[in-house]
């Protein structure tokens, strides 16, 4: 079957996609491209699951609701901490 050192790689490759997905969707508001391109709404339709709980959690617990959106950063954090314990079971 998949040994962990493959399992290791792919999931690094996907937590590494994921944060690129996320920092290219932080970005996208400061060149704002057409939002009816296909890689864009790529882009929104991958990042929007993982971002979405990341923001109803900011919201919740710290009730903020400003101008500066931090969800990419916690959930980015999440990320790499669930990939963490993820490679220290392996």
């Amino acid at each position: 079957m998949f040994t962990p050192n493959v399992i290791a790689l792919a999931l690094y490759y996907l937590v590494r996609v994921i944060n690129i997905l996320i920092l290219i969707r932080i970005i996208l508001p400061w060149i704002n491209p057409n939002p009816y391109n296909p890689v864009v709404q790529f882009i929104y339709s991958v990042t929007e699951p993982i971002l979405a709980p990341a923001r109803q959690l900011i919201n919740t617990v710290f009730g903020y609701k400003g101008f500066l959106d931090f969800s990419p950063i916690l959930a980015m954090f999440v990320i790499q901490t669930v990939y963490s314990i993820i490679l220290r079971l392996l």
